[in-house]
């Protein structure tokens, strides 16, 4: 196992202030070297599974060492309490996505989600939702009547979600909508029903995918493949 601080170093090193710049207009605070998702997936590569190095990293409370963290921890070796632990230390979304990727590869996937959805934290709310929309369209033994019964939740309560749990909200929508046909015609009429889903992506220029529009260009794409 590689030693936490002889990955510090490495990563401190592999930083740059460009990059430290482009995460701070993504809410990643000044504990952070700026290393790109480039060198980190080499990292990844090179490293490949480590979970007790994944712990070290972690705790280190630098923002790349936990996003290495999400990319090198052993599914297999997750539980609950580090899933909770690591979803109330996110605090931004570039974060919130890797453990959320790292959460759905789990075999607690499905019920950490459920769980995370309930939080009055917003980007635990949104990792629930982002889990969800992984599991629309990656788990193929799950019934149609559960993924209708979030679109429902969806559509109740959208508008009132916190700023990031709106968008992986609209997430799971569209990854609801692209799963077989007969939940593609029910996501499309929640998400006219919805209409515009509006976030703040701060100073950056992402955008929120129109729900509608995103299944359609999925399913043409799909479509081209066959």
């Amino acid at each position: 196992m590689a030693a936490v601080d002889d990955v510090l170093t490495e990563l401190e090193s592999l930083g740059s202030e460009q990059t430290r710049k482009t995460y701070r207009r993504h809410g990643v605070g000044d504990n952070q070297f700026g290393v790109s998702y480039s060198a980190l997936g080499k990292l990844k590569k090179r490293i490949k599974t480590d979970h007790e190095l994944a712990l070290g990293l972690w705790d280190s409370g630098n923002h790349d060492a936990r996003l290495l963290a999400s990319m090198i921890a052993d599914p297999e070796k997750s539980d609950p309490t580090l899933l909770d632990t690591w979803a109330h230390g996110v605090d931004n979304y570039t974060l919130s996505d890797a453990v959320s990727g790292y959460a759905s590869s789990t075999l607690l996937a499905k019920d950490t989600a459920e769980r995370w959805i309930e939080s009055d934290h917003e980007f635990v709310a949104a990792m629930g939702w982002g889990i969800l929309a992984t599991i629309a369209t990656k788990d193929g033994k799950l019934p149609d009547s559960y993924f209708r019964q979030l679109l429902s939740r969806i559509e109740r309560d959208i508008a009132n979600g916190q700023n990031r749990e709106r968008y992986s909200m609209n997430t799971a929508l569209i990854a609801i909508g692209v799963r077989n046909d007969a939940l593609e015609s029910e996501a499309l009429a929640v998400a006219a029903r919805i209409g515009t889903v509006v976030v703040d992506h701060g100073d950056t220029s992402c955008k929120t995918p129109d729900a509608a529009a995103y299944i359609a260009k999925t399913k043409e794409h799909r479509a081209r493949k066959r």
